[in-house]
C-alpha cells in the first residue's frame, strides 16, 4: 500500500500570522471541556480576552459548568475564526489546546488582565467584580490552524504567545502609549481599519502589546500584528509609526 500523503503543510510565517490574528481578534471563542462528572466533553461559549504576552484569556462563573470542569482539569481547547458568506467550511478557523491557570484576585495579574479584559467588553462592568466569577489565563500548548480547504497547519504553543523583554513595562504603560498615539497619529485607528477593509466605523485602539494593537467599534474587533515583535516601549511607537506611513491615505 501506498502511503497516504499528509494533508498538512509546512508551518511558515504567514500560517503563523494567520493563526494569531484568529485568536487575537476573537471577541469570544467556543470552548470545550472534560465534564467532571461524565468524563465527556463538554462545549459552550466564552467571551475571550488576551494578556499582555498573548495568552487567551476567560471570565467565567463558579457557577458554570465549564468553570468547574476547568478545576477539575486544566485541558481545554478553544475554537476562534467566523465563517462568512457561503460554505462555513471554507473560512479559517484555529484550534487551540491550552492549560488552564486561575488568576488570584487583587494580584497584579489580576489588575492588568480586568483592564484589558473592559476594553474589549465594556459591558462586563456590570458584573466583572462579582465574588463568583473569575479569570483563567489558557496558556496554549498546541494550535491546529484550517487556513481553508487543503490548508492545514500544526502549531506549536509558543507561536501564540509574545515573547519579549518589554511585555511588563507596555503593560505598565499601555494606557499612556494609547493616549500618546492618539495624539501623534489621531487617525491612526480609523486609517488601519481600512487599510483591513472593514468599513467605516467608530474605530478606536482597545489594546496594545509588543506584537501589536487591537481595534474595537461596537461589536468589531481587529487585529493588527506588526512585522517584528517590539523589545521595548519605544519599539512599539516606532513599528506603529512605520505601519501607519505605510497604510494609504482614506
Amino acid at each position: 500500500m501506498k502511503d497516504q500523503a499528509s494533508v498538512l503543510r509546512e508551518t511558515d510565517g504567514e500560517a503563523r500570522k494567520l493563526a494569531r490574528t484568529l485568536l487575537r481578534s476573537a471577541r469570544y471563542a467556543a470552548i470545550a471541556v472534560l465534564d467532571p462528572g461524565t468524563g465527556f466533553p463538554f462545549a459552550s461559549r466564552v467571551l475571550l480576552g488576551t494578556d499582555i504576552d498573548g495568552v487567551p484569556v476567560i471570565l467565567v462563573s463558579g457557577l458554570s459548568t465549564h468553570t468547574r470542569a476547568l478545576d477539575a482539569d486544566r485541558r481545554a481547547s478553544l475554537l476562534t475564526g467566523e465563517p462568512g458568506k457561503g460554505d462555513p467550511l471554507a473560512h479559517p478557523r484555529l484550534t487551540t489546546q491550552c492549560l488552564a491557570e486561575p488568576v488570584e484576585r487583587d494580584s497584579e495579574v489580576h489588575a492588568r488582565i480586568r483592564s484589558r479584559f473592559l476594553n474589549r467588553h465594556a459591558k462586563a462592568k456590570l458584573y466583572i467584580d462579582f465574588p463568583d466569577f473569575r479569570f483563567f489565563r489558557l496558556v496554549p500548548q498546541s494550535a491546529s490552524l484550517n487556513g481553508g480547504f487543503g490548508r492545514a497547519y500544526v502549531l506549536e504553543g509558543e507561536d501564540l504567545t509574545i515573547r519579549s523583554p518589554g511585555n511588563e513595562a507596555v503593560a505598565a504603560q499601555a494606557d499612556a502609549i494609547v493616549q500618546e498615539l492618539l495624539a501623534r497619529h489621531p487617525d491612526l485607528a480609523a486609517r488601519a481599519a481600512a487599510s483591513l477593509k472593514a468599513g467605516n466605523g467608530d474605530w478606536r485602539i482597545c489594546g496594545v502589546d509588543c506584537a501589536g494593537f487591537d481595534l474595537i467599534s461596537g461589536d468589531l474587533l481587529l487585529r493588527c500584528e506588526f512585522d517584528a515583535v517590539a523589545q521595548t516601549v519605544e519599539d512599539v511607537y516606532s513599528h506603529i509609526s512605520n505601519m501607519k506611513y505605510a497604510i494609504p491615505e482614506i
